[in-house]
Order: C-alpha cells, then sequence, then structure tokens
C-alpha cells in the first residue's frame, strides 16, 4: 500500500548531457550553462523507513535547535556548536568541523528567493562536491595539525523554518540507486560583491532507475542529514538531491523557507 506521502510522478530536474562542461551560480542564474531535462520520477515518503548515512546516504532526525533567529548571523556560532554535537552523535566520528554559516533558501512564491547571498532552491538534481573537491577540501579543514585522518565525510544538515506543507520540498535519490555514471563534473561559481570563485561539484543525468525520497510535511524540530562526499569507498559517497513542486500542496500553503549548513566528519583511525 502506498504511504500517504508518495508521489507517484513529479517533475525531477535532470541536467541534460551537452559536451560541454555545465557551470552555474549561486546567485545569477542568468549566467548558467546548465540545461534542464525535466522527467517525471515517482517520490517515496520515507518517513519510518529504516535509513542509514552509510547505506542510503540520508537520514531524518529529530532534532531541537535553541536558536531563535537563524537568519541572524550572530546566531551562526551558536548553531555550528549544535551541528556538531548532532554529527558526532550520528556518526561517531573523532572531529567534526562546520565549514560555513548557515544558508536560508526560500521557494519563489515567497517573493524573497535572491533576497539575500544563495538563497533560491535548488531547481536541478545535483551534488555540492565532486569527489576530487571533497578530497581538497577535507584536507584544507582538518583540525589535525598534521593533517592526517583515516576517514573524512561530508554533510548537509537541512531543515524547515515554515510551516508544513512546503509547497517546494527537497528530494533526496538513495546512494544504493546511483551508479556515478550519472554524475556530470560542473563548475559551481559562487558570485558574490568580493569576487567570484569557484569549485568543482556535479550536476545528474537523467537515469530510470534512480529511487527519488522525501519526507513530507517536515516540522523546525526536524532535520534531514545527508552525506555529500565519503572517503570510505565501501560507504555511500553522495546524494544527488534537489528542490521540486510538489503537486499536491494546497495553494495555500505558506512558501517554503529553510535553512542548510554544512560540516565535514573527521576519524583518527
Amino acid at each position: 500500500m502506498a504511504l500517504r506521502g508518495d508521489r507517484d510522478a513529479v517533475t525531477i530536474n535532470y541536467v541534460a548531457r551537452t559536451g560541454d562542461r555545465p557551470r552555474y551560480y549561486a546567485n545569477d542564474h542568468s549566467k548558467d550553462t546548465v540545461v534542464i531535462d525535466e522527467r517525471p520520477m515517482p517520490v517515496h515518503d520515507c518517513r519510518g523507513e529504516a535509513l542509514d548515512l552509510d547505506g542510503a546516504g540520508f537520514l531524518l532526525v529529530r532534532h531541537e535547535t535553541a536558536v531563535a533567529d537563524l537568519a541572524d548571523k550572530a546566531n551562526a556560532s551558536a548553531y555550528a556548536r549544535e551541528i556538531e554535537a548532532l554529527l558526532l552523535d550520528l556518526t561517531g566520528a573523532d572531529a567534526v568541523v562546520v565549514t560555513g554559516a548557515p544558508i536560508l533558501r526560500f521557494s519563489e512564491r515567497s517573493g524573497k528567493a535572491g533576497s539575500s547571498d544563495n538563497s533560491h532552491p535548488a531547481r536541478f538534481a545535483h551534488v555540492d562536491l565532486s569527489d576530487e573537491t571533497g578530497k581538497g577540501f577535507s584536507a584544507q579543514r582538518c583540525p589535525e595539525k598534521d593533517g592526517r585522518y583515516a576517514r573524512a565525510a561530508h554533510y548537509n544538515v537541512w531543515r524547515v523554518l515554515s510551516d508544513a506543507p512546503q509547497d517546494v520540498p527537497l528530494a533526496l535519490c538513495d546512494a544504493r540507486s546511483v551508479t556515478g555514471r550519472e554524475l556530470i563534473e560542473a563548475d559551481a561559481i559562487v558570485d558574490s560583491p568580493a569576487g567570484d570563485w569557484s569549485f568543482e561539484g556535479y550536476v545528474v543525468a537523467h537515469d530510470p532507475a534512480h529511487r527519488w525520497c522525501w519526507f513530507p510535511d517536515m516540522a523546525r524540530d526536524e532535520a534531514i542529514v545527508f552525506k555529500t562526499h565519503d572517503s570510505r569507498a565501501d560507504a555511500a559517497q553522495c546524494v544527488p538531491h534537489v528542490a521540486f513542486d510538489d503537486p499536491d500542496c494546497p495553494r495555500e500553503a505558506p512558501p517554503r523557507v529553510s535553512v542548510e549548513i554544512r560540516a565535514i566528519a573527521y576519524w583518527w583511525n
């Protein structure tokens, strides 16, 4: 029997293979060279499903935050400490390093998408880091003086700040359905007044075998934790993800507001 939140076919924006190296920008999407390949795909309600970070590559956890205003940059360090504690508990790692401030994102219907740095929802399937970028960032941020570690894994912690239901939820591709052949190297360009900088990520081509998942009706005291890179070869490597329009969301539902933060977990042996 289908769960309440299963969707038989939603539009997943994949990226077409053109032969050119795609590039996409954090803010000015008019410069993107990504060619969207819309595909109808089933999306499974994974509430209640047994998931783990080294298998599917993601899971939903209950996680209350004491930070009342995550839009206030003054609260970034307090939230980072909460995320460090959460990931230490979930992963059993020896150390966790949060790599940046929380990023707020808004659905287009809010009128706030693009109102702050990197605030558009992610409208095509992607992975934040390529394998080479993940390795490089792990080495750069390693807290040990000699820079040595046995394992490093990158995680994204994503939560909603708006009331349920979400008009533009997050879909996650089960890592067990990812072969690696669908991952296309691309340039992710962070455009800001201070100047542009870039790193290599992946955009994702269609594969009919992909298993897409979501968690409907998320609340503020829940968080999705998902992996974007892992140096351990026998664990889930990365989770493609994308924002999608829920066709069954009531028109009067509040526009989605979400916050994400990224971190690296390290194991010494």
